[in-house]
C-alpha cells in the first residue's frame, strides 16, 4: 500500500517544524528545572526517604538556597562529597538529618568536586550503558514477533496486582505492557518511594513498583521464549526524575510527549519543554522508545478536524527528539482510530492517516491507539469496532498497537477483556497479515485526497505556528483546541535561569554520547 504524498510538502513541514523548534531549544539550553537537578542526584545515588516521608532528592536540592542553585546541583553537591569523602547516599541522608549544610562547602574548589564527582558519573553511565546491553541481549535471543505488537494496560492500583494481570496479558499474547499510572501523579512534584499497593486509576510510578514489573515480566519472558516490553509514563513534574529510573530499571518504553502535560495536564509549559529534553536526552542513552501523545488531540477535539494537528504535533515532537539525541527507531509517534463510526468513510480516513504518518515517518515506531471517544458500552459493536481499528493498524504497518477494550467506557477491563482484545487482534493480524502489500491506493481516490489534504494543512498549520512562535499557538489553542498560557499552569516556580558556569554532568556526558552515535 502507497499514497501518492508530496514530498517536497513534507520537506517544508520539517523545515517548518525545525523553526518552531529553535527559539524554544534556546530557552532550553539557558534554564533547568527541580526536577532535572533532582535527577542528577539520583543518578548520582541519592534515594531514599527521610523521617517524614520526603524524597531525599528533593530533601536535598530544597536544602540549597535558589540563588545559589543557579550553578546545579552539582557542584556544591561535589564540593560536600570532596570535603566529607561521604558516599552520595550517605551524604544525602546527613543532609536530611541536619549533620551537614551544603552552604557550608563554598570554600571547596570547583576541581575538587568535579574531581569527587567523575566516579560515580561514569558508574552511572555504565549501569544504563549495561541494562541497554541486557534489552539488547534479551531481544536477541527472546526475540519479538513481528508487529504490530500488541500493547495491553494494566491499572489496578496496587502493583502485585498489576503484576498478576500483566503476566496473564502476556501469556495471553501481549507483547508489550503498560503500567498506567495513577490520577494526578503528574501533578506531583516528588517521585513516590517504594512499593505501592494504592492507586487511584492507576498504579503509581516508583522506581521500586518498576522493578517488580521488570522482574516478572523477565519471569514471563523465558517461560514464553519471547521478550515482553515494559512500558511506564516520564511525564508530569518529575518527567527526567522518572527517565532516570526506567533507565536504571531496564523498561522499554515510556510515554514521553513535548506538548501533552501542558495541553492536558495544565503543567507550565516552560517547565515541561526544559523537563522533557533532558529526559529525553537519557532515554537516548538508554534505549528507550518514546511514545508521543497526540492520540490525546481525537479526545478533546473532532478527529477528522484535529487530523492536521496530529501530524504537525508529530513533526514537532520529532524536531524536539533529535535535539536530545534521539534516533528516529527510539520516536515512537502517536496517533488514534477516533473518528466517528457513524461517519460515512471514515474506515477510509483512518487508513488515510495511519498510512500517513508511515509514510513520512517510515523508520518510527509509530504507536496506534484504539477508538475510545465513540464507545458507548455496546460490547459487540465495540468489538468490531476495535476489529476495524485492529485492520487498519496492521494493513498501514503500525508499530505499537494498544489493544481495544469492547468494555471501554463501562469499566476497568477484566482479564477476560484483555483476552478477548488480544484474541481479536491476533486473529485480524494473521488473517491480514500482508493486505497492506497487496493492495494499492487509487490515485485521486478517497483514501489519497484525504491524505494529501490533512498534509496541505499540517503545512499550513506548521508554517502559521513558526511565525507565531510555539508558545504563543499553544495560547492560540491551536493544538487539541486547548489554550495554555505561558505563565500558568503548575510548576513554573520550579523553573530557573541558568547562570555563567552552570555544570550537569550528565548533560555534559549524555550529549557527548549521542553526538558519538
Amino acid at each position: 500500500m502507497h499514497l501518492h504524498v508530496d514530498r517536497s510538502s513534507v520537506d517544508r513541514c520539517r523545515a517548518f517544524a525545525r523553526r518552531i523548534v529553535e527559539p524554544v531549544q534556546a530557552y532550553i539550553r539557558a534554564h533547568s528545572t527541580l526536577s532535572v537537578e533532582r535527577t542528577v542526584l539520583r543518578l548520582l545515588g541519592v534515594d531514599g526517604v527521610d523521617s517524614s516521608e520526603i524524597p531525599l532528592p528533593n530533601v536535598v536540592v530544597d536544602s540549597l538556597p535558589r540563588e545559589r542553585l543557579q550553578w546545579g546541583i552539582a557542584l556544591p553537591f561535589g564540593h560536600a562529597l570532596a570535603q566529607t569523602r561521604l558516599e552520595p547516599a550517605t551524604l544525602a541522608r546527613a543532609i536530611a538529618d541536619g549533620e551537614v549544610s551544603l552552604a557550608s562547602f563554598a570554600g571547596v574548589a570547583d576541581a575538587a568536586a568535579r574531581s569527587a564527582l567523575h566516579g560515580y558519573v561514569e558508574s552511572a553511565l555504565a549501569q544504563i550503558g549495561a541494562r541497554r546491553g541486557e534489552r539488547d541481549a534479551l531481544l536477541e535471543r527472546l526475540p519479538q514477533l513481528p508487529p504490530p505488537l500488541l500493547y495491553v494496560i494494566v491499572a489496578s492500583g496496587n502493583i502485585y496486582e498489576d503484576r498478576t494481570a500483566a503476566v496473564a496479558a502476556a501469556e495471553a499474547g501481549a507483547q508489550i505492557i503498560a503500567v498506567i499510572r495513577s490520577t494526578g501523579q503528574s501533578l506531583l512534584d516528588f517521585v513516590p518511594y517504594g512499593p505501592t499497593t494504592e492507586g487511584f486509576g492507576g498504579t503509581y510510578a516508583t522506581q521500586a513498583n518498576f522493578r517488580i514489573m521488570r522482574e516478572a515480566l523477565d519471569e514471563a519472558s523465558e517461560r514464553l521464549e519471547r521478550y515482553v516490553m515494559l512500558t511506564n509514563y516520564a511525564s508530569g513534574l518529575c518527567m527526567p526524575e522518572i527517565a532516570a529510573m526506567a533507565a536504571v530499571e531496564r523498561l522499554d518504553v515510556l510515554l514521553n510527549d513535548s506538548m501533552y502535560g501542558i495541553l492536558f495536564r495544565d503543567i507550565n509549559m516552560r517547565r515541561t519543554f526544559v523537563d522533557q529534553h533532558f529526559s529525553r536526552m537519557l532515554n537516548a542513552y538508554s534505549g528507550i522508545i518514546i511514545n508521543t501523545g497526540e492520540d490525546n488531540y481525537l479526545t478533546t477535539a473532532d478527529a477528522v478536524a484535529q487530523a492536521p494537528a496530529v501530524l504537525a504535533s508529530q513533526f514537532i515532537n520529532e524536531a524536539f527528539a533529535h535535539d536530545a539525541g534521539l534516533p528516529d527507531e527510539q520516536i515512537g509517534l502517536g496517533d488514534a482510530y477516533e473518528i466517528d463510526p457513524d461517519l460515512p468513510d471514515g474506515f477510509l480516513y483512518e487508513v488515510a492517516q495511519a498510512q500517513l504518518a508511515r509514510q513520512i515517518f517510515p523508520k518510527a515506531p509509530l504507536k496506534y491507539m484504539p477508538p475510545t471517544k465513540h464507545m458507548t458500552g455496546d460490547i459487540f459493536k465495540g468489538h468490531l469496532v476495535d476489529a476495524m481499528f485492529n485492520l487498519t493498524s496492521v494493513t498501514t504497518g503500525q508499530t505499537i498497537h494498544l489493544c481495544g477494550m469492547l468494555t471501554e467506557a463501562i469499566h476497568t477491563p477484566f482479564l477476560a477483556d484483555r483476552m478477548l482484545s488480544i484474541e481479536n487482534a491476533r486473529y485480524v493480524m494473521n488473517t491480514a497479515r500482508h493486505f497492506g502489500e497487496e493492495i494499492e491506493v487509487k490515485q485521486g481516490g478517497i483514501i489519497d485526497r484525504r491524505a494529501a489534504h490533512v498534509l496541505r494543512e499540517c503545512e499550513a498549520l506548521l508554517e502559521r505556528v513558526a511565525e507565531m512562535g510555539l508558545t504563543s499557538a499553544i495560547e492560540a489553542a491551536l493544538f487539541a483546541d486547548v489554550s495554555r498560557s505561558p505563565e500558568g499552569g503548575r510548576g513554573l516556580e520550579g523553573v530557573f535561569a541558568r547562570e555563567e558556569g552552570y555544570w550537569n554532568p550528565f548533560e555534559d556526558a549524555l550529549a557527548g554520547a549521542t553526538s558519538r552515535g
